[in-house]
């Protein structure tokens, strides 16, 4: 028999504070939609069109907008901005992106048209810091939404539902049988 241990490191006030913190924010993207987001993004970062651009080319998903992509974008900024070393990485990172582009192709990184140039300008700097970092920071901060979600079929966590197996673990009707 296994025993769930159930103690919890969160106290009441962190309760309240974190629950408040939500409804506020909730509230404030259901009544200015297009404005919390843009709040979100660095104001510094001038280059946030390119990069949600690469971000776009390295994870397609027809089905996500801009804003979810920016988000993502946001994050990985707010994470570098704390640490000293890497602060100027995406501003750096996006010049660099549009050097490639206007080596290979004459023009900036956005004014290319085909995601296949694109993605050979993407395979020039995939070995630099930025492109590493950017990749493997959206790994997270794109798929960790949780309102993106559903929009991907995973239901989140199971556990206090009783599990998958009782959910109906092979109910995904999009993967080919």
């Amino acid at each position: 028999m296994h025993i769930a241990d159930r103690t919890s490191n969160f106290d009441r006030r962190t309760l309240i504070v974190g629950s408040g913190t939500a409804v506020l924010m909730a509230s404030a993207a259901t009544l200015f939609p297009g404005r919390v987001l843009a709040q979100s993004v660095p104001t510094g970062l001038a280059d946030s069109n390119s990069l949600i651009r690469m971000a776009r080319d390295l994870f397609p998903h027809d089905r996500l907008g801009d804003d979810q992509y920016q988000h993502a974008i946001a994050t990985i900024a707010d994470q570098l901005a704390a640490d000293a070393s890497k602060n100027q990485l995406l501003r750096a990172g996006a010049a660099l992106l549009d050097d490639a582009a206007r080596r290979k192709y004459g023009r900036p990184y956005l004014a290319i048209e085909h995601e296949q140039d694109r993605a050979l300008v993407l395979k020039t700097i995939e070995s630099s810091d930025f492109f590493k970092t950017l990749r493997s920071g959206l790994v997270t901060s794109l798929y960790n939404q949780q309102t993106l979600w559903s929009r991907f079929g995973y239901e989140g966590s199971s556990a206090e539902k009783g599990g998958y197996i009782r959910r109906g673990f092979d109910d995904i009707d999009w993967l080919p049988a």
